[in-house]
């Protein structure tokens, strides 16, 4: 049958075919109210698996590794600033700065500095021959790198592995820098023969003496982006000399001193005991006297790995997330008035 056409010649719509869209139509809408089935969500696993390709010294108890993707594919990309955690043979977990060339992705770089009293990361990497495998998550940035028309950069002696990327990309930018590179000796600074040419002062204990703060810091002018990385001495010493017109930027790679804390005791629920913490200790440090397996990586409050459930009390220097989650970062965080918190440990 043909349906004829409408006052201004279009053809009339099928009735039969009408009814059906307004029926496949009604179908959709209902569809619409209900709630949406949504697929199981499962967490991507970022872990790389990395085989040792090179290890190299580069200055006095200092080596630098190489390590490569083993099953040979590109490496995630990364920025100067950005850093590593490994999970080492032993299972020790600790972080470490990038310092080669973001460009290369078949190969990421560490350098270690050895020592011997210290927790065993240190010496653990010096033990790593090619073949061997680690684990690592990241790269991590704690530390970007900003854009900026000048830049003062200050390292100490391992402090220079995540300046040297950041002094590099500084260079190919045209922008105006200056590096102030200390140490013990000049035989303990690694990659001074890899500094870009400009104007780099090194300065030794042996040859200068310690360093003061304006020594570190000169006459800094306003708008400047200092960036620091070194001991926590000299990274004080900086803080209390950069004037307020210039950004400071650092980055320990030593936990921060307790300062001004008050005594507090943890309950651990699971392990049946209470530590008692003092004025000048950390909870983990106290907490690992106990329980020396409690995972932990950074030690000054970003990196997460030591983040607790706490089941009663209240803890300070929590973030708003945290808080929320009824958890704290035991490298940092303390009973809020130096009182009692139980943790699930």
């Amino acid at each position: 049958m043909t349906i004829p056409p409408d006052l201004r010649g279009r053809r009339r719509r099928d009735p039969f075919w009408v009814a059906v869209n307004a029926v496949y139509n009604g179908v959709q809408r209902v569809r619409g109210l209900r709630e949406p089935v949504l697929p199981d969500v499962r967490p991507v696993d970022r872990t790389l698996r990395l085989t040792v390709v090179g290890v190299r010294p580069e200055a006095e108890d200092v080596v630098s590794v190489r390590f490569g993707a083993v099953d040979g594919r590109l490496l995630p990309r990364w920025q100067p600033g950005c850093h590593l955690d490994v999970t080492l043979p032993s299972g020790r977990r600790r972080q470490y700065s990038l310092c080669g060339d973001p460009a290369d992705r078949r190969t990421y770089r560490i350098a270690v500095r050895r020592l011997p009293g210290g927790d065993g990361g240190s010496v653990e990497v010096h033990t790593l021959r090619p073949g061997a495998v680690v684990t690592s998550q990241g790269p991590r940035n704690a530390f970007p790198f900003l854009a900026s028309e000048r830049y003062l950069f200050v390292a100490g002696g391992i402090g220079i592995t995540p300046i040297l990327p950041m002094v590099k990309a500084a260079d190919r930018a045209g922008a105006d820098w200056r590096l102030l590179y200390t140490g013990r000796t000049r035989a303990s600074l690694p990659f001074l023969d890899e500094l870009p040419a400009g104007l780099v002062t090194v300065r030794t204990d042996d040859e200068h003496g310690l360093p003061s703060g304006t020594d570190l810091v000169g006459d800094v002018g306003d708008g400047t982006a200092v960036y620091c990385c070194g001991p926590a001495p000299m990274i004080e010493s900086v803080r209390a000399s950069v004037p307020e017109g210039a950004a400071l930027h650092f980055e320990r790679f030593a936990p921060p001193p307790v300062i001004g804390g008050e005594p507090f005791e943890i309950e651990l629920r699971r392990s049946g005991r209470t530590v008692a913490v003092p004025a000048d200790r950390s909870a983990l440090d106290a907490i690992r006297d106990v329980l020396p397996g409690v995972a932990y990586s950074c030690r000054q409050g970003f990196c997460g790995t030591c983040r607790t459930a706490v089941l009663a009390g209240e803890a300070d220097l929590c973030s708003p997330a945290d808080r929320d989650a009824g958890s704290m970062l035991i490298c940092v965080s303390r009973a809020s008035a130096g009182g009692r918190i139980t943790l699930d440990l």
